[in-house]
Order: C-alpha cells, then sequence, then structure tokens
C-alpha cells in the first residue's frame, strides 16, 4: 500500500480523480469509496494526530487491500482506492468506526 496522504486543501492540486489510480498494477479496476469524518478540521491538533495515526493503524492492517488513500482536512473526506475483493471496503469501514466512531461512509463506486 502507498503511505497516507494528508492534504490541508488550501493549495491548489490537481483534481483527485487525477491522482487517484483506476487500476491496480495488474490491470484490474480499483474500487473507490470515501469516508468523512465530521467536524474533524474543528479539532484539537492532539486529536486531528489521533485520527491519522488510527486510520494508518487500519490501513496497516488492510495493507494487501488498500493501493490509494488521501485524507482532505479541510473537507474532513477520506478517499480509499482499494483492490477488487468482496466485501472489502465493508471490512474497512467497520475497522475504521471501531477506532474512530464518528466515521461515516460516504459513498461507494
Amino acid at each position: 500500500m502507498s503511505r497516507l496522504i494528508v492534504s490541508p486543501s488550501l493549495i491548489p492540486a490537481e483534481p483527485l480523480r487525477k491522482r487517484a489510480p483506476a487500476f491496480d498494477e495488474h490491470g484490474n479496476a480499483l474500487s473507490d469509496f470515501m469516508v468523512l469524518f465530521p467536524g474533524l478540521i474543528k479539532k484539537p491538533q492532539h486529536l486531528i494526530q489521533d485520527t491519522i495515526k488510527n486510520i494508518q493503524a487500519v490501513f496497516a492492517k488492510y495493507e494487501h487491500a488498500v493501493v490509494f488513500a488521501e485524507l482532505n482536512l479541510k473537507l474532513s473526506l477520506l478517499w480509499i482506492s482499494v483492490r477488487p475483493i468482496p466485501g472489502m471496503r465493508f471490512e474497512i469501514i467497520h475497522a475504521l468506526r471501531t477506532l474512530i466512531p464518528e466515521a461515516k461512509l460516504v459513498s461507494h463506486i
């Protein structure tokens, strides 16, 4: 898995659809979904860092499946691209909610 990218999103950047991979190294289409952490940006810095550490802990458990992840702090939104493994996005969201109860699944494709 590539490392978690944390973006303050205060600087204009290339659109996420251009940065996030659509296919894995074998040409298989990836599945994408988003997780919202309501009010994360308004929390004290140490709580933001704790949330980031918890996200990284979940991704360490699922490093075989997570290909790309970017946390947009301004939007409090986490984009995740995973390998096409049945049920994987639901396993990951469950693991995130276990450590970060306020995590909300926004969408999946």
